[in-house]
């Protein structure tokens, strides 16, 4: 059975982008840069892959398939790209969003838990859910790991990593490693109950 994973860069207060979706407060490539292109490779924009010697044109060898909610979505499309992992199979989360404007990226209305339990049953590589906090706290029952890329910053306020209501869930520490620029890239486990 395929994993959903949920991999996303983090301040210490808990939020992966700003009140206005910025997400310009993170350490960018730096040292643990590195150890993504080595271990997430497919979470690289294929933009930014075809760029990278030896990345563009390399297999996937973790994950086929990229969930995103909305806000993550337009935030790309604000930047004018409207297909920002080409190289995996792209699903927008929205109850909102009717189309894309690119036919590489198809929208999931409504809850996607039956959704994402159906690309868990499919044969193929991991299941990448990168974002956002409506979209994570919609999914969280079926998240079976998560990859934490902490950042050293405080911002106080922005969407959290799960945009949800108190309702504890127990994650066991699979790794962890500090890197010198202050970032930790910490990875768990669903937790037993």
């Amino acid at each position: 059975m395929r994993k959903l994973t949920y991999f996303v860069a983090v301040t210490l207060d808990g939020f992966i982008a700003s009140p206005d979706a910025d997400h310009g407060m993170f350490l960018e490539g730096q040292d643990h840069g590195a150890w993504v292109l080595e271990h997430l490779p497919e979470t690289v924009p294929t933009a930014v892959r075809q760029q990278v010697p030896g990345l563009d044109g390399s297999g996937n060898r973790r994950f086929d398939t990229v969930l995103m909610g909305r806000g993550t979505y337009e935030r790309g499309m604000r930047d004018g790209v409207t297909s920002p992992y080409r190289h995996l199979r792209q699903y927008v989360v929205s109850a909102s969003l009717d189309s894309t404007p690119d036919s590489a990226v198809e929208v999931v209305p409504g809850d996607p838990l039956d959704f994402v339990r159906m690309l868990k049953k499919e044969d193929g590589l991991d299941i990448w859910l990168c974002g956002g906090g409506k979209a994570a706290a919609a999914l969280r029952d079926e998240i079976d790991e998560l990859i934490v890329k902490i950042n050293p910053v405080v911002i106080g306020s922005g969407v959290p990593l799960f945009d949800s209501g108190y309702s504890p869930q127990r994650y066991e520490v699979v790794s962890g490693r500090v890197f010198d620029s202050g970032v930790t890239i910490m990875t768990y486990a669903k937790g037993r109950p």
